[in-house]
């Protein structure tokens, strides 16, 4: 666990690289909002408007089970910069949202959440729904809710890392059968070491090598830096207890194909990576099934939190199926669809030069145009 993090911190920097900011880890909202869900619960959201906006669709970001807002930090960033808004907001329980009762720590109520959310940051106009994990699962459950609100308005969906569930998929990377039970038996365990706080500290402080390495094997699979390792794990490890073991029951129950329908006719982009341990790109096949034309983008040498592993390259995924919706060519359900692999020769260049200590390298380098394949796909 050490050895790693020595190699990791050799990579820090690589970021600045990447995405082009002096400090990619910092964002400050344009403005903040705290919104009522339907239940009480009060949900910290930040919205981010360029300078000179003067329309087109709003950007909504969704978050993953444990992490937060931040989590799409470097994607803010790259869509304020091609001049649209966005909105983002930290689900209940997690990052600055309130948590309430534990028997609502469910995919629906997160659904009624996001709708909340939409409400009251964004009225009216267009919308590009971008969910990651149980965010997409979110998106789901929101137009499972609301299906007219999703045909009126959402012009875009983005779903990364995530799975419309039903027959048991949804093991958290554990296996179908052993995924089922630390899916039943976790919440009183997580609830038990909940009530040791100050054990779960020290422990957490003595052992960071070591949480460092359990982060990047279940989150990464490329080389990252110690930094986006660290970033990533303040938020994964940070959420309370209580609300990780109060979520857990709800992902075996997860089944939202059928609310798949009210997306058709959307511009749909469903991304993965390759070495997702969690949700495999096979998580994604009735995604893809449900959505004609839907482009499915599989990113080799990525992990779960592909967005923080490969931030330019799924900056530049993100943005092109925006301008599909903003300059329309063809209508997504006319299109044949296609699924590609593809490979970020940028970010291996750009790892490759750290490790040779020529870290001067300029930041075009790392954002060369990325090699991809298409594959055969049914439909």
């Amino acid at each position: 666990a050490r050895r790693a993090t020595v190699n990791r911190r050799r990579l820090d920097g690589i970021e600045r690289i990447e995405v082009g900011a002096d400090r990619p880890f910092e964002w400050a909202a344009d403005r903040e909002l705290t919104v009522r869900s339907d239940d009480g619960v009060l949900l910290h959201v930040e919205i981010d408007e360029p300078p000179g906006f003067e329309g087109g669709p709003t950007v909504v970001f969704s978050h993953g089970y444990c992490l937060a807002l931040g989590s799409w930090i470097h994607q803010r960033r790259a869509v304020v910069a091609a001049g649209y808004r966005c909105v983002s907001w930290d689900q209940r329980g997690h990052g600055r949202s309130g948590f309430g009762k534990p028997t609502h720590a469910t995919i629906e109520q997160l659904g009624a959440d996001l709708g909340a959310v939409i409400a009251a940051a964004v009225p009216d106009g267009p919308l590009v729904l971008v969910g990651h994990s149980m965010g997409g699962m979110t998106m789901m459950a929101l137009a499972d809710l609301q299906p007219e609100l999703v045909k009126d308005r959402v012009a875009a969906v983005v779903f990364v890392a995530t799975s419309a569930g039903g027959d048991g998929i949804v093991s958290l990377g554990f296996g179908r059968w052993l995924g089922a039970g630390v899916l039943r038996v976790g919440p009183g365990l997580l609830a038990n070491i909940a009530a040791r706080q100050n054990i779960w500290r020290a422990a957490r402080s003595v052992g960071r090598d070591v949480e460092s390495y359990l982060v990047e094997h279940f989150s990464f699979a490329s080389p990252v830096s110690q930094e986006t390792v660290r970033y990533a794990a303040d938020m994964l490890l940070g959420t309370d207890l209580n609300v990780v073991g109060s979520f857990l029951p709800t992902f075996e129950a997860h089944d939202k194909r059928a609310a798949l329908a009210a997306f058709a006719g959307c511009e749909a982009l469903v991304l993965n990576g390759e070495g997702d341990v969690l949700t495999p790109p096979d998580h994604s096949t009735a995604i893809v099934d449900a959505l004609p034309g839907a482009e499915h983008v599989v990113i080799t040498d990525a992990g779960h939190l592909v967005m923080l592993e490969h931030p330019a390259l799924v900056d530049a995924q993100l943005l092109a199926a925006i301008a599909r919706v903003v300059h329309p060519a063809q209508p997504p359900a006319t299109r044949r669809r296609l699924t590609r692999h593809v490979t970020d020769v940028g970010r291996r260049t750009a790892v490759a030069a750290k490790r040779r200590g020529s870290a001067g390298s300029s930041p075009g380098a790392s954002r060369r145009r990325p090699v991809s394949r298409p594959s055969e796909s049914a439909g």
